[in-house]
């Protein structure tokens, strides 16, 4: 149609800049090689503008082939590039590489272990532990104190349970008290309320471990057999199951 912008003759200084625009995107590809080529200049490539695109477009594929070689410096590349024979502003190529830089790695880091791991770890002998475990452990223990001391305390009690030296009570008793940690320590007042038998349940070999098994047992039966059957069957249950065991 008339007037149509493509009906239009291109003039000769439009395909003057066009054509130093392909010539100068060849430049930029093989100047980092030392390849210039004989028939351009750096003189003819100032303030050239590239017909539908930008003045950064020639320099493009160099830009992106120094990043992929791994230079992340935009001051550096900026500098190479002002060489190149590129005159616009810095500005240009700090956004243009920001945006087809690669997105850093995400910085892998172990999740934060649950409470129950934590109980899990402090409770257990430390000979226990796995090899992933005692590191993880020992960091926490860093980062609180007062999860250090109350470890020192479960171990500490742990012991004398082990190993029947119930005497060690009431030192650890008053450890505990003077670090102040609420739930040690009301375990500790508890203790103290009864605190003779407790000393002899730490320091004898006899409990009443095995009496409590047996009313546990005696219980499960009872609730197994609840609205189904009388005195007598459960009687009879309860003598042959003790007598197996």
């Amino acid at each position: 149609m008339p007037g149509d912008r493509r009906d239009r003759p291109v003039r000769p200084r439009q395909h003057q800049r066009h054509r130093v625009g392909l010539e100068l995107g060849r430049v930029v590809l093989h100047h980092h090689q030392g390849h210039l080529f004989p028939w351009t200049s750096r003189s003819s490539l100032q303030g050239v503008h590239v017909q539908g695109g930008t003045s950064l477009d020639p320099f493009k594929p160099y830009l992106h082939r120094r990043l992929d070689e791994g230079c992340g410096n935009l001051a550096q590349l900026f500098r190479e590039v002002k060489a190149l024979g590129y005159t616009v502003s810095y500005s240009n190529v700090r956004d243009h590489l920001q945006r087809h830089r690669p997105a850093p790695a995400p910085l892998s880091s172990p999740p934060a272990p649950t409470v129950r791991e934590v109980t899990g770890w402090l409770t257990r002998h430390p000979d226990s532990l796995t090899e992933d475990e005692r590191p993880r452990l020992k960091a926490l223990l860093e980062r609180c104190p007062e999860l250090r001391d109350a470890c020192d305390h479960v171990r500490g009690f742990a012991t004398m349970l082990t190993q029947l030296t119930g005497h060690d009570l009431p030192r650890w008793i008053s450890e505990v008290r003077a670090s102040d940690l609420p739930g040690i320590s009301s375990f500790a007042h508890g203790l103290e309320q009864d605190l003779d038998a407790v000393v002899q349940g730490l320091t004898s070999p006899w409990n009443s471990g095995p009496v409590e098994g047996r009313v546990n047992h005696i219980k499960t039966i009872k609730r197994q057999m609840f609205g189904r059957a009388g005195l007598p069957l459960l009687r009879k249950r309860v003598l042959l199951t003790a007598a197996g065991r």
